[in-house]
């Protein structure tokens, strides 16, 4: 098993905050609207990543998104430890993989988060999607650690 860890990241909302934001991905969804309407003053990078994400739908329980060249990828939460962790596992994905979120207390008006991936991978395709997941679970969890979980 072969795991992909982020950098631990320092949010500046408590912990219950972050966890109710994220616990229920129907608010990520009002997040992609807004996303949209930020594009054009986004970085020239930042812009290009954002455009290469297709068909990104959420619902309370399940994200879909398509990135060429992996394809379609779907995740379902299959639990809730509040306040301090979501998973996630596939249901569709060129890659079975886990994914988890989790959320710790600093003080009480701040946390911290690391997201984590699993995935059971053989050593030829572990040398090909090592650096492209490395650099995503940081991507996602930049934009994560930009949220206002108000």
């Amino acid at each position: 098993m072969s795991t992909f860890e982020s950098t631990i990241r320092q949010i500046n909302y408590p912990q219950q905050s972050v966890y109710s934001k994220l616990s229920d991905l129907n608010n990520l969804e009002k997040l992609k609207e807004r996303m949209e309407l930020m594009k054009d003053s986004m970085p020239e990078e930042a812009r290009q990543q954002a455009e290469k994400i297709k068909d990104l739908t959420f619902d309370a329980d399940s994200m879909s998104v398509n990135v060429p060249p992996v394809g379609a990828i779907r995740l379902r939460i299959v639990d809730r430890d509040e306040p301090k962790c979501i998973k996630f596992e596939t249901e569709q994905s060129p890659i079975p993989f886990n994914f988890w979120i989790q959320i710790l207390p600093v003080t009480t008006t701040t946390s911290k988060m690391k997201l984590t991936i699993k995935a059971d991978l053989n050593p030829f395709i572990k040398q090909m999607v090592k650096k492209p997941l490395q650099e995503g679970i940081e991507k996602i969890a930049d934009v994560l650690q930009m949220i206002q979980y108000e």
